[in-house]
């Protein structure tokens, strides 16, 4: 019989709603209901595509025995961490403080139903006694117990935490002292130091992409461009990153898309589940990296990448699901790996020789008995071993992928997760924006172009953002990683292709960042807007965690759209988050690396360049002036019959018959040209800037 769940649009919700495990989802109805029978709350947090919440939900919740005592003792509540990361966020660092260990998924916290505070917690129980952790059923019984003894220690704990918790909120801001350069310096040095210089990548197994602290190599090496010694190892350490990670198992050689992480130093063997928010960030740092190096791995990798995006995880409305899932009938990775008898019967022998030779399958299994491709020889070594031509050693490759995408699409798929979260979709708009624009690839930009629509069609809604969409329903209010990321995404669209409803949008977001979200007596954004649902803390988060940090973003993106229109309100809203997270970027900057991107455009603000004219002319200088990475510059390309701009963009008008360029360093602006080669010699003025 199915439980309260089956009402839910979160996939992972529905999962749960044939358990026998009376789930509610996160509500007044649950906690009124413990309060009246004086039961505490088990709160259970995960995900779809989550592997050990399957195998706690298939040894527990689907379990007869240990769901009776479940229903028995506690009011259950089980929360999609994706539909709503305020409730995530709040439980995970209170498990963190309650028990010193780091969190995860799935989340199990025991909380007191009177204030929502958790007393005890942890993350994944065995339904047996192993891994040092008592059964779930032990586990459940003594909770109980405790929770209906020790009423005294249960109020005086929660203090105590709500406490811990203020204390994790950032110190005062700072007011006088001077902003610098001092973060940046030490980031690049702290990630010098725990750089894997044969892998690529930083720190040991497991290992996860990290695109913010790649781009802020990629961005260091360019704001060094013009020095007398420019850092060259900054620009290694990113390219030897993303060619192991293109190159090795964790990105998906016959489907595109990367998985979520490596669990070797050599990102051989993902954990197999494939997020949308990991892919849109390193859909567009491969293509920067390839602007920047003009290697074409990172090209390659970059459309294979997007054209995953495009295929498997687009939504007939335009938006884009937000995962798959790692298992597949039971396994995780069975979908995913060979053997090198199958592989064989279906290529032919020539080129069998060929894809064994590039991908291991003429080496030992590399994961439970089987083989999980990633790039074993370079394509020249193939060519020079094989006396065959390069291109004859790429189009069998080319061909034997394409045999075995069509053999493996009639595989039991992973599960996809098709809800459309608003954050995560931002997140892939930037990434094909900017692809799109670097790659010269229309599709991406028209791809992009349609999930804003979408975005701006069925999630805002009475002039207020949403979090979530699926089957029809827009859920949940919009969080500060919703509004940071979309604003970000739209700048970076209006430079593929100007749309003013888009610049329209851009604004009403920055505007409900300011009104909603902000904190106007110590600087910053609380991830709740202020007219939000009460929960037991609303958390002021700073820094980057498995997505940016929208602080980092929102001072970013208010700062950039503040110089375009000549905005001081944004300038000031983006100078008070760097302030209210100085502390935080000075002790810890590795942690804080986005912040860090808004602090570097703060000391060096931006280079807008504003084309006004004939479609034909401005498109054609703006794609000139791409051609080179500049991760501090903005192009826009405003077609000559476009009225009514706001802000300083009104200023800059058309003239008659002509191209004019109009190009500012944050408020300092140069003479408007009408010529490409004086606007060429302006852009190559100042490279520290751009």
């Amino acid at each position: 019989m199915a439980n309260r769940l089956g009402k839910e649009t979160s996939p992972y919700l529905l999962q749960h709603a044939d358990n026998p495990v009376d789930w509610y989802s996160w509500g007044d109805e649950a906690f009124a209901l413990a309060r009246n029978e004086r039961k505490p709350v088990l709160l259970s947090i995960g995900y779809s595509a989550c592997h050990w919440c399957h195998v706690m939900a298939h040894e527990s919740f689907e379990d007869e025995a240990t769901a009776a005592l479940m229903n028995q003792l506690f009011v259950n509540i089980k929360v999609d961490r994706e539909e709503r990361p305020d409730v995530d966020k709040i439980y995970q660092a209170a498990q963190q403080i309650l028990t010193q260990r780091t969190g995860g998924w799935p989340l199990t916290m025991f909380l007191n139903p009177e204030d929502q505070r958790p007393f005890f917690g942890g993350t994944y129980f065995p339904n047996e006694p192993r891994y040092g952790m008592p059964a779930f059923s032990e586990l459940l019984q003594n909770v109980a117990k405790y929770f209906s003894e020790q009423h005294d220690e249960l109020r005086d704990q929660g203090d105590r935490l709500n406490e811990a918790l203020g204390r994790l909120e950032p110190a005062p801001a700072v007011t006088n002292e001077a902003l610098t350069a001092a973060p940046l310096a030490a980031v690049r040095e702290q990630l010098a130091t725990t750089f894997d210089p044969e892998y690529g990548g930083f720190g040991g197994a497991p290992k996860f992409p990290h695109p913010t602290t790649i781009e802020r190599l990629l961005r260091h090496w360019r704001a060094t461009a013009g020095d007398a010694e420019p850092d060259v190892h900054a620009l290694f350490m990113a390219t030897l990153t993303l060619t192991r990670m293109a190159e090795g198992g964790i990105n998906d050689h016959i489907g595109g898309g990367f998985c979520r992480y490596s669990v070797d130093r050599y990102w051989q063997i993902p954990h197999f589940e494939k997020m949308l928010y990991d892919n849109g960030p390193l859909l567009g740092l491969y293509a920067e990296a390839h602007l920047a190096t003009g290697e074409q791995l990172f090209a390659a990798t970059a459309n294979a990448t997007a054209d995953w995006l495009l295929t498997d995880m687009r939504s007939p409305e335009g938006g884009f699901f937000a995962a798959r899932d790692a298992d597949s009938e039971g396994e995780e990775g069975r979908f995913y790996v060979w053997t090198p008898e199958k592989v064989a019967e279906l290529l032919q022998a020539d080129d069998y020789a060929i894809f064994a030779r590039r991908f291991g399958l003429d080496s030992a299994a590399n994961f439970e008995g089987a083989w999980h491709l990633s790039v074993r020889a370079t394509m020249q070594d193939i060519s020079t071993d094989s006396n065959q031509s390069l291109a004859d050693v790429e189009a069998a490759i080319a061909r034997a992928r394409e045999i075995l995408f069509e053999h493996r699409r009639m595989r039991v798929a992973p599960q996809r997760d098709e809800k459309q979260l608003t954050a995560w979709n931002a997140l892939a708009i930037r990434g094909l924006a900017v692809a799109g624009r670097i790659l010269q690839r229309d599709d991406l930009i028209d791809a992009a172009t349609t999930a804003a629509d979408f975005i701006a069609e069925k999630l805002f809604v009475n002039g207020r953002l949403l979090a979530s969409y699926k089957d029809g329903r827009s859920r949940f209010p919009a969080y500060l990683d919703d509004h940071a990321f979309l604003l970000d995404a739209l700048l970076y669209l209006l430079q593929a292709r100007w749309s003013s409803a888009h610049l329209r949008f851009a604004v009403q977001l920055a505007d409900a960042l300011l009104e909603h979200f902000e904190d106007r007596d110590n600087g910053g954004f609380y991830f709740t807007a202020g007219d939000h649902e009460p929960l037991m803390h609303r958390p002021k988060p700073l820094a980057d965690e498995s997505v940016p940090s929208g602080n980092g973003i929102a001072a970013l993106a208010l700062q950039r759209l503040g110089y375009v229109l000549g905005e001081s309100r944004y300038l000031s809203a983006a100078e008070s988050t760097l302030r209210a997270a100085w502390q935080a970027m000075t002790e810890y900057p590795h942690g804080h690396v986005s912040l860090l991107s808004a602090l570097e455009e703060y000391l060096t603000p931006p280079e807008i360049v504003v084309l006004r004219g004939p479609a034909e002319d401005i498109n054609r200088w703006r794609d000139d002036a791409a051609r080179l990475y500049a991760p501090s510059r903005l192009v826009f390309a405003i077609e000559e019959l476009e009225e009514n701009l706001p802000g300083a963009l009104e200023e800059r008008r058309p003239v008659s018959g002509q191209t004019v360029a109009y190009r500012c360093i944050g408020t300092h602006c140069d003479l408007p040209v009408t010529s490409w080669e004086t606007l060429a010699l302006q852009l190559r003025e100042s490279p520290e800037k751009r």
